[in-house]
């Protein structure tokens, strides 16, 4: 019966998981019990009041009711129906233990749901006071309104004319109503933000530098020497008056950050705002009365009297006054749960504590840990805060302290003119600026080092590494069966004793067996077992995915599976890669024991279970391959017979070494391995050749390997020869031989097998040779044996949906895309061939196998699969929706371990192992075995697994037909639980848009794609924020589930990973510390509670620029709200990596200008305020606090170098060079420092270690020194720029946009002009600045001396800016061809002339993307622009240091030195004006005057010259050094007026700016390009550069297409 009646009869028919609108539909789900009692609550509507306005239908149900009451979407209410429906008959599923009544939901299930869905409203509730006045029945019948909400809600209902009349007078204000202000956290952008977040931190770094100082001043050999002087205590008591100031600054920055909140409603925030920068400064008032008043009584009495001491003990009374509030923080850290009741609390006295001390707001109420993490904290923290305050004290203050009052006590005779007579304060400010930067920074560097040791630790125990490769693995199989059945495998008992003391008990000493392994190897199980069943079709199930992706080749498959007893083998058939060689070592092992008895031989060989096996297995297959291929008819077919019965019989007697001679064994063994050959070799045509070699492995074993000689008689007699005799027309077995026909598969795999068993070497262990396929292997392997939750039955598993945001990305790499080629000759598919080698030939192996007879029908018959491959090796959306289709396979594929019968488990196992030799699928479906979903188990999976896709611009490429609108529809089809969300714009009258979210399917009865859900949205939704946040949420209403994983476009699956979802699925059952986890993070994928992120605000922020990272404010939110971020290494996701530098650093850059929007957010500024001071200090350095301290040590290089530069062209180095010792030793001691500042460039240990862990200390030291020379170390320095700049100017100015960084493959050569454009400002220009600076000091420092001392000192100076010049050229390809050099640069010059029209990209005109560049200091604010021209004014103080140098100066350090540069700078860009003014107007029409003007201005210039030459000192060499002068100054100026730009756009002077800076970009230009050209002339520099690049193969087809590129035709293919 329909529910509405505009639904169609083919409407009805169309539903998502469950059909719920069409009552007759007879749907495998709706069998289920827990679904129709679900229904049956949803139409228990009681005596709800029926809709006024709307016919009441007695099929109607609750959602129905709300939908005519409310005026709900039709849409919504079905969705929300199914929804509801799912999460109830789960709910039920997963009661333990299973209710015996069945007649109605169980209570529970209904209050938990109320709980889950309203617990953050009624805490909202409980926050202002007050009473939830929603509550929904237990019984799920009824929608209860308190009766005054109730009557508010009708009369609201009735105001507003229900549906809504927007002409109504609820909408109508009154315009004497006064403004409401913000009642929230208002974001004010300022680099003041990272201070007042985290000013616990800034606080606790600048007190003790402060008393590190006072202390260190004493010069003694140890601090506490120091301290025991009465002098230093006191001094020390000043950290409390610079603990005061600290205050008081932190209240003035909340006031101005704060002040707009104040309001009429909000007048007591600005009373406390007052308040508390009245108690600060009061505080400092106090502080500084009651510390002179003790100096003043040190002085009247001349020595520390009794007097004193009692006026220091008053201070310590006020500053333990002053210190109460961190007390009170320091007891709450003790006491967790005291501190959640405070704050939870609506007691009046705490509220106004609350009110003083912090924001009361209802979000971060929830972030204290147990006790016992907190200690964990704690514990850490004051081990690497005691080591950074140890090394700053020793190795950075306490040096200082010497040099410094040299320092202040020396004279100086300044080279320049001095503001500030007789004073060195401003050359030791410059000296302690970059020290004191890399204290602040340093401790970056301790926490990581002390995290990765811990890291490191923890890893070991959780058993990371312990499987690094094959040969761990084949150590352990036999223990990694057990733990797969143990791990994967639910088992009923454990069920039943889930959660007991007891049963964990259990677990952890079975889990310490098989650690190591004391535990029943798998041998003890017996071949023919369930347990053995099931572990076989896991693990070939797992070899045959590896096989469908190509990863590995046929023969691989057949050494890596484990093959079903097809000839009746007594023993394991283990994987024949594991039973390498064993045959022969049992071979010589029985030589060397010839005269040994049975008993002693056995026991050595059964001491390895994989020779004991591999004899076994051999012997039984040798004697049923010569009982297959001998005729069963004939005599010799009985001979073969009891001669293996005998053998049998002397082993069972324990003689079998006394009757037999155990040399002639690899006589027998060569024989035996020479007829496997003769079958084996395709065709067989010649049956002689067999025929003879088995006559002489007959006469082998007869005559040769008994002990006892035997006559013809005496072997008739036995058995062992024909009774009759043989004519002299044909030998033994001429007539008796006959082999299996080629169909049979399973015969000559197993003969395979054998010959594998009896001829492997130990190279076996190299298998497979694909790195990636033997990674995954070992990782899934080695989490088999840590800490994984026991599974559950698939019915009492958690539902869980996939979602992945999809934009307009590739779906599947056309024809097209796979052989066109790019301007050097190189395609995609000729690329992915050269890379994945060893996959393309797996891959043609694969479809020569499926029917494949000549490799061009690649490009017809076998498109698909070509396309297929090449796109599973890309970035694609049929890649991700390949893996994450893995989760329906695995759930099959366990369902069906679960609940079939132990008959149809082994029969299953033998089609599931063989099937797939024909399968043709193009591998995006199930390949599970054909037996139909009849268990339970199986039947339940669509309502346990769902994966939505949200395709936001689908519905726009079906309306233009665009070919990726047609392989969606594809994927839909192929994958049978894909659900595609999209939006979609419907255009109305006056050029309006309606726009709806809409869920589609394939409906295979339908055979065509059926719309599911539409659903009316207010607006469109990507209007709102940033594209892949909006998109996210506009698709989760449409999956289901208690979990939700979100995927990137770029993310991967693996089949061996999927088998662990419930296991995982698990964790969110179990508290960890105080809070059961609301979000866990694997390796490279994030699982998220979805209820509670549902009525939490949701997983995605969308607000545009602020919430770039949406993931990570997705964390934030979680915290905030009391929820619980876990990590565990025990699952994986596979992520496709961007291979490029432009789109790393793109990626990078994205990353960093979002760090710096996280540091001017609320939710940063709320967690640094919030959490206990311990998780502050891990909060900071694991988040922002990275791309802060990677800012601050670019930025103290700098200062460092600056400052270095100052001192050595004021004359300072001179005056300390030429000194007393204890000057050279203060001078040695200041440049020693800039060692301390290349301590932060080279902060890769978490890497070392982790490798260490994970593949052991030579594979990790290895690959270290592989990375390095394939120069990682410049890599990760253009990387630290990257970071640094791209956070610093977010920081700064705030603006943050999204980068694309590309799905594609790096193949082509990226011009030098597109270089220019992404790394101009952030690394060439910085570069060339600290060039420059480094250049202009080995000139004028008097330090350097010889060439070695400058090596050492500036090493690694040098080292950053090639790194920061070259890095881009060095990692793309072909950047050192002279010929692309050339090209280069003409393409340069031309886009730098290019002034490009209204419509010109930046790509197009350099004019275009200087504008853009500079797009963030439109938005930026006062503070932004201040710091900015602030900054700029190095480049004056260059000029400045400079000037005094020139031979003009005469020595003079005269200001007016310094005026004249101006002059004369104000001279030269006014000629420069000139000259740009008059060819602007006559270089073209009047060129003749313009040359004049040319000639007129050289004239003078040359006059000029000589008058300076004839009248001063000047020297051509002040050319030169005039140019230096110009240079920085003109940059500065350039940039200044960039920060003025608003103001000067207008004027006659911004033309020449232009023109300015277009010359300044030439000359960057040349620079940058300068040494390019040099390597690029250099023979044999490209070579070694594509070796860097790339492998050795695609290195030699990448000459190879140059050379053929010309020959070739355009399309051809590259499939040879």
């Amino acid at each position: 019966m329909n529910r509405q009646n505009n639904d169609t009869a083919v409407s009805e028919e169309v539903y998502n998981i469950i059909p719920l609108d069409n009552f007759s539909a007879d749907h495998p789900c709706r069998r289920f019990p827990q679904v129709r009692l679900a229904i049956a609550a949803l139409h228990a509507v009681g005596d709800l009041r029926p809709p006024q306005f709307s016919s009441w239908n007695p099929d109607y149900d609750l959602l129905d009711w709300l939908g005519l009451h409310f005026g709900f979407q039709s849409s919504n209410v079905k969705n929300q129906r199914e929804h509801l429906v799912l999460h109830l008959s789960d709910a039920q599923m997963r009661l333990f233990p299973t209710p015996d009544n069945l007649d109605s939901l169980d209570p529970s299930i209904v209050r938990n749901f109320r709980c889950r869905l309203l617990e953050n409203y009624s805490d909202w509730c409980s926050y202002l006071g007050i009473r939830p006045n929603v509550q929904l029945s237990d019984s799920c019948s009824t929608l209860a309104f308190r009766p005054n909400v109730q009557r508010e809600l009708l009369r609201c209902f009735k105001e507003l004319k229900w549906p809504i009349d927007i002409l109504g007078t609820f909408f109508m204000t009154s315009s004497k109503e006064k403004r409401v202000g913000k009642t929230g956290f208002v974001e004010q952008r300022s680099f003041w933000n990272i201070f007042q977040s985290f000013h616990k931190l800034w606080t606790m770094l600048i007190l003790f530098i402060q008393a590190a100082v006072i202390v260190a001043w004493e010069e003694k050999g140890y601090p506490w020497e120091a301290l025991k002087s009465m002098e230093v205590q006191a001094r020390c008591l000043t950290v409390f008056i610079t603990w005061s100031a600290m205050r008081l600054l932190h209240s003035l920055l909340y006031a101005a950050m704060h002040y707009s909140l104040v309001s009429r409603e909000m007048k007591w925030l600005g009373m406390k705002m007052v308040l508390k920068i009245v108690v600060s400064a009061g505080w400092i008032w106090v502080f500084m009365m009651f510390y002179g008043r003790i100096w003043d009584q040190r002085s009247n009495d001349g020595t520390w009297s009794p007097e004193v001491n009692h006026r220091v003990v008053n201070f310590c009374k006020l500053a333990l006054v002053f210190m109460a509030p961190e007390i009170l923080a320091l007891v709450l850290f003790i006491l967790p749960c005291v501190g959640n009741y405070l704050e939870n609390t609506n007691w009046r006295i705490f509220r106004l504590l609350s009110w003083w001390f912090q924001d009361r707001t209802f979000v971060g109420r929830w972030l204290r840990e147990e006790f016992t993490d907190s200690i964990k904290y704690m514990i850490f923290w004051i081990f690497v805060l005691g080591t950074k305050f140890s090394y700053s004290y020793f190795l950075q203050i306490k040096p200082m302290i010497g040099s410094t009052k040299t320092l202040l006590h020396t004279n100086i005779d300044y080279e320049w003119h001095e503001f500030f007579k007789h004073s060195n304060r401003s050359a030791l400010g410059l000296l302690w600026l970059p020290v004191f930067l890399i204290y602040l920074m340093d401790l970056q560097i301790w926490f990581s080092i002390y995290s990765t040791f811990l890291g490191a630790i923890i890893g070991l125990f959780n058993r990371l590494g312990e499987i690094r490769n094959m040969q761990h693995l084949r150590l352990r199989f036999q223990y990694f069966a057990s733990a797969i059945r143990f791990n994967l495998l639910p088992e009923e008992q454990l069920l039943n004793v889930r959660g007991t003391y007891r049963s964990k008990f259990r677990i952890a000493i079975h889990q310490l067996k098989q650690r190591y392994g004391f535990g029943r190897p798998f041998r003890k199980f017996e071949p023919n077992q369930v347990e053995a069943y099931k572990f076989v079709m896991i693990w070939n199930e797992i070899i045959m995915t590896f096989r469908e992706e190509d990863t590995i080749s046929d023969q691989e498959v057949e050494l890596l599976e484990m093959p079903k007893r097809y000839w009746n083998i007594s023993v394991i058939q283990w994987p024949c890669a594991f039973l390498c060689n064993e045959v022969r070592l049992a071979l010589r092992l029985a030589k060397g024991l010839s005269d040994a008895p049975d008993k002693k031989l056995w026991v050595k060989i059964g001491k390895n279970e994989y020779m004991r096996c591999a004899v076994i297995e051999a012997y039984e297959s040798v004697r049923q391959f010569l009982l297959t291929i001998v005729k069963h008819d004939s005599e010799e077919h009985s001979i073969v017979k009891t001669f293996f019965q005998e053998i049998d019989q002397w082993i069972q007697l324990e003689k079998f070494t006394k009757c037999y001679k155990m040399a002639a064994l690899e006589n027998i063994h060569e024989k035996l391995v020479h007829l496997l050959n003769l079958v084996l070799k395709p065709p067989v045509k010649d049956l002689n050749k067999v025929v003879n070699a088995l006559q002489t492995l007959y006469e082998a074993a007869i005559q040769d390997f008994s002990k006892e000689y035997r006559h013809i008689y005496q072997l008739r007699e036995a058995g062992l020869f024909p009774r009759t005799t043989v004519s002299g027309a044909r030998v033994l077995f001429e007539m008796a031989v006959e082999l299996p026909g080629p169909d049979n598969e399973i015969f000559y795999r197993c003969l395979r097998r054998l010959h594998t068993i009896l001829t492997s070497e130990d190279s076996m262990l190299k298998i497979p040779e694909n790195r990636e396929a033997r990674r995954r292997i070992s990782f899934f392997s080695n989490s088999m044996f840590m800490n994984i939750p026991h599974a559950s039955v698939i019915q009492k598993m958690a539902a869980f949906s996939v979602l992945t945001p999809y934009y307009n990305e590739e779906v599947l790499y056309s024809k097209e895309q796979l052989r066109i080629e790019n301007e050097d000759g190189i395609s995609i598919l000729y690329y992915l061939q050269t890379i994945y080698a060893d996959e393309w030939r797996n891959f043609l192996e694969r479809m020569h196998r499926e029917g494949m007879v000549s490799e061009r029908e690649l490009w017809t018959t076998r498109l698909r699969d070509l396309r297929l491959w090449a796109s599973y090796r890309g970035q694609t959306l049929a890649r991700t929706t390949r893996g994450m289709m893995y989760y329906n396979r695995g759930l099959n594929m366990l369902a069906f371990l679960d609940s079939t019968h132990e008959i149809d488990i082994m029969e299953g196992s033998q089609q599931h192992h063989f099937m797939r030799l024909n399968d043709n699928k193009d591998g995006l479906g199930s390949i599970m075995s054909p037996h139909s979903k009849t268990s339970v188990d199986e039947i339940c999976i669509p309502m346990k697994f769902t994966y939505v896709v949200a395709c936001q611009l689908y519905g726009t490429q079906k309306v233009e037909k665009d070919q990726r609108a047609e392989e969606i529809l594809n994927l839909l089809k192929d994958n049978e639980a894909l659900r595609v969300a999209y939006i979609d714009a419907v255009s109305k009258e006056k050029a309006e848009k309606e726009y709806y979210s809409v869920l589609v399917k394939y409906d295979k009865k339908l055979q065509r794609e059926v719309e599911i859900y539409r659903i009316k949205l207010p607006g469109d939704p990507l209007k709102l924020g940033e594209g892949k946040p909006e998109n996210q949420n506009h698709a989760i209403i449409f999956t289901r589930g208690d979990a939700i994983q979100t995927i990137d476009m770029n993310q991967d699956n693996y089949f061996e990973e999927a088998l662990k979802m419930r296991n995982f699925l698990e964790e969110f059952q179990h508290n960890h510390g105080i809070k059961k986890p609301t979000d866990y993070i694997g390796t490279l994928g994030a699982h998220i509670y979805r209820f509670w992120f549902l009525t939490r605000g949701g997983i995605s922020k969308g607000s545009r620029v602020l919430n770039i990272n949406e993931d990570i404010f997705a964390g934030f939110n979680c915290t905030l709200r009391g929820g619980n971020i876990t990590h565990r290494e025990y699952i994986q996701l596979g992520k496709g990596r961007d291979v490029g530098l432009n789109q790393i650093s793109m990626f990078e850059a994205k990353i960093a200008s979002g760090s710096g929007e996280q540091l001017l957010s609320r939710d940063v500024y709320r967690l640094g305020n919030r959490l206990d001071f311990f998780r502050m200090l891990s909060f900071f350095y694991t988040s922002v606090g990275f791309f802060f301290n990677a800012f601050v040590v670019v930025f103290a290089f700098y200062a460092f170098w600056w400052g270095e530069f100052s001192l050595a062209l004021c004359g300072f180095e001179s005056l300390m060079k030429s000194g007393k010792a204890d000057q050279n030793a203060a001078l040695l001691s200041i440049l020693s420092q800039g060692f301390v500042i290349e301590l932060g460039l080279f902060n890769f240990l978490p890497m070392i270690v982790e490798n260490i862990v994970e593949h052991g200390f030579l594979t990790s030291v290895w690959e270290f020194i592989v990375t390095q020379l394939q120069l990682s170390s410049v890599f990760y320095m253009f990387s630290l720029g990257t970071r640094s700049h791209y956070f610093g100017r977010t920081l700064l100015h705030g603006g943050a946009k999204y980068r694309e960084t590309g799905r594609g493959f790096v193949v082509q050569h990226k011009s030098f002009t597109e270089s220019y454009r992404l790394y101009a400002r952030s690394h060439f220009v910085k570069a060339i600045e600290l060039g420059l600076i480094l250049a202009v000091y080995s000139l004028y420092s008097p330090v350097v001396g010889t060439g070695f001392v400058y090596l050492a000192l500036t090493l690694a100076s040098w080292f950053v800016v090639a790194s920061w010049i070259l890095s881009p050229f060095i990692f793309n390809p072909l950047s050192f061809e002279w010929l692309k050099t050339v090209n280069d640069f003409h393409e340069f010059i031309n886009w730098i002339w290019d002034r490009g029209s209204i419509s010109a990209k930046a790509e197009q005109s350099w004019e275009k993307w200087w504008y853009e560049e500079q797009d963030h200091l439109r938005t930026t604010g006062i503070w932004g622009k201040v710091t900015e021209v602030i900054l700029n004014l190095r480049f004056f103080f260059f000029q400045y240091a400079m000037v005094y140098k020139l031979s003009i100066a005469a020595g003079s350090n005269s200001i007016a030195v310094y005026l004249f540069s101006w002059i004369s700078i104000l001279v030269v860009l006014g000629v420069y004006a000139i000259l740009t003014c008059a060819g602007n107007k006559y270089s073209i029409k009047a060129h003749l005057y313009y040359r004049f003007i040319k000639a007129v201005i050289l004239v003078l210039t040359i006059f000029g010259i000589i008058a300076l030459k004839l009248l001063t000192n000047f020297r051509f060499l002040d050319l030169l050094k005039s140019l230096l002068v110009l240079i920085p100054t003109g940059w500065g100026l350039i940039s200044i007026a960039l920060v003025l730009k608003p103001s000067l756009e207008k004027s006659v002077t911004w033309d020449t700016v232009v023109s300015f800076a277009r010359a300044y970009e030439i000359m960057f230009g040349m620079i940058v390009m300068s040494p390019v050209a040099v390597l690029s002339w250099l023979p044999g520099i490209q070579s070694m550069q594509t070796r860097i690049l790339f492998n050795e193969a695609f290195s030699r087809g990448l000459h190879i297409s140059q050379i053929l590129a010309g020959k070739r035709a355009p399309a051809k293919s590259h499939v040879v």
